[in-house]
């Protein structure tokens, strides 16, 4: 079997029962997991809260169902509402997407209990992996390196003596969180007690659950992670490693699929340990085990997401492999449907996170409406999204409102084709980060592979947005009136883009 393909992975043989899918999510993800029940015959249901009734993923899905509730998150949020609508419509299973639902014990639970199948792992695998002190315990049982810590008491002054044993700096983290909630960095015993004090408040309001742990922090860290397999019986593979290292306020904004200028050795272990944890939990359906890796090569576990990422599609384009058509295949009770010496890659691959915010505020999440909306359109580059012209972005939702994925046959043809699509796309009436994106991906040391989780705080200065210039303000104007393909030749005279590798568009 070749995985090896200059395009999607081809459709696969094995029967998969399910006739319909409901899909607890929304916007892009929904699009994307949609595009996938379409092509293996699966009807979707879609649901949405009133204010996105004509949403993209509404009119995509085969049906669709309104959740109630006093804001858009809480109806998203609402397992009873998610679990009756996938009954009444008939569907067979549901998919969570990422965040809301897609990590939490109680929802896998609950699909199950009501005769669904829940494409993910089960319950006790979300449980076992979605808190922070248990699921570093269980890859500290299983030889999977973790960083030196120190959980909490009621006693906070032994708390503080043992933090202060491991040295500084340190890392205050939620047991039960995530996406930077109820994280802040320690360098002095001075400050330590209040920022666990902080961190435990933080977590509690965001999670409700107060624990918190410190760690030791690895200074300039590279955060890489793995993207896993399993059939639930303790088989397992790894689709290879991403690299995550470039994030703003601990949440990322640029991956790339392989890591860049990873040690062969290194790399092999690394994805070894994330398959040997895997194994060990007997894992089933797809998961991404993170790292930090320092300077120094030692790397350590840092959490296992239980989930589609949101980046999966770098590893999609470097494999050539649907990932939502295997989460499919695996709910429906297939095994693995390859070992891991058959999965190969190709190329490099790079997503930028498209975000409604403001670089030059901190990163603020921005409002507007979208007045304008021209794509790039190449056989080597997705855009993931869900956008329509006139639609509201709101705060309701993550600022996040679509991924550019390119690929190259190298690093740095990806980086030049990313900043090349980032340059094409025209999205009007809202700020976003586009230019900032390009920036960072043309900045020396990311070109040179110098990343760490630090990277957008050392080169702040150097990413800082320039004056615009008349005739980049002139190029956006005609890029609006004439639309992308017309701005392109008439305006850059720059070719049409040829093929190299196959795409998923919306």
């Amino acid at each position: 079997m070749s995985l090896t393909s200059t395009g999607p992975a081809a459709p696969s043989s094995r029967h998969v029962p399910f006739r319909k899918v409901l899909i607890a999510n929304r916007g892009e993800i929904a699009c994307r997991i949609i595009r996938t029940l379409r092509e293996m015959g699966i009807a979707a249901v879609a649901v949405h809260h009133a204010v996105e009734a004509r949403a993209q993923h509404v009119r995509l899905a085969d049906e669709a169902v309104e959740l109630k509730g006093d804001t858009p998150v809480a109806a998203h949020l609402d397992v009873r509402q998610i679990v009756a609508a996938a009954l009444a419509t008939g569907a067979d299973a549901i998919h969570p997407g990422y965040g809301f639902l897609s990590e939490n014990a109680g929802f896998a639970r609950a699909v199950a209990e009501a005769g669904l199948v829940f494409v993910g792992p089960d319950a006790a695998s979300i449980a076992l992996m979605g808190d922070k002190i248990s699921a570093r315990n269980f890859a500290d049982q299983h030889g999977v390196p973790v960083a030196p810590s120190v959980m909490p008491t009621a006693d906070l002054a032994d708390f503080v003596r043992r933090a202060e044993a491991i040295g500084f700096p340190l890392l205050i983290k939620a047991a039960a969180g995530g996406g930077g909630k109820g994280m802040s960095i320690v360098r002095s015993a001075d400050e330590l007690e209040g920022a666990a004090r902080i961190a435990s408040s933080e977590a509690q309001r965001y999670f409700g659950d107060g624990r918190v742990y410190a760690e030791l922090f690895v200074e300039r860290p590279r955060h890489i992670e793995v993207q896993v397999f399993g059939d639930g019986e303790g088989g397992a593979i790894h689709l290879f490693e991403r690299e995550c290292s470039v994030q703003r306020r601990f949440q990322k904004i640029i991956e790339e699929a392989p890591a860049a200028d990873l040690p062969g050795a290194l790399r092999d272990e690394i994805c070894a340990s994330a398959v040997r944890l895997a194994a060990a939990a007997r894992y089933r359906n797809v998961g991404t085990v993170e790292y930090i890796l320092g300077a120094d090569g030692r790397f350590f576990f840092l959490e296992m997401n239980t989930r589609l990422q949101v980046e999966h599609p770098v590893t999609e384009m470097i494999t050539g492999l649907d990932l939502v058509r295997l989460q499919l295949e695996i709910a429906a009770g297939h095994g693995l449907p390859f070992t891991q010496d058959e999965v190969t890659a190709h190329g490099h691959a790079i997503e930028c996170r498209i975000c409604a915010e403001n670089p030059e505020r901190d990163f603020l999440p921005e409002t507007g409406t979208i007045q304008h909306l021209a794509v790039p359109e190449a056989s080597y580059l997705r855009f993931e999204n869900a956008l329509d012209r006139g639609q509201k972005v709101t705060a309701d939702f993550d600022p996040m409102l679509a991924k550019l994925v390119a690929h190259g046959a190298d690093r740095t043809a990806a980086i030049d084709r990313s900043i090349a699509a980032l340059g094409d796309l025209a999205l009007f009436g809202v700020t976003t980060n586009t230019d900032y994106l390009a920036r960072v991906l043309d900045h020396p040391a990311f070109r040179a592979g110098d990343l760490h989780t630090g990277f957008v705080v050392e080169h702040r200065d150097a990413l800082a947005a320039r004056e615009p210039e008349t005739g980049r303000l002139h190029a956006a104007l005609i890029a609006a009136a004439l639309g992308l393909r017309e701005f392109r030749s008439l305006v850059l005279d720059v070719p049409e883009p040829h093929a190299s590798i196959g795409a998923w568009r919306n």
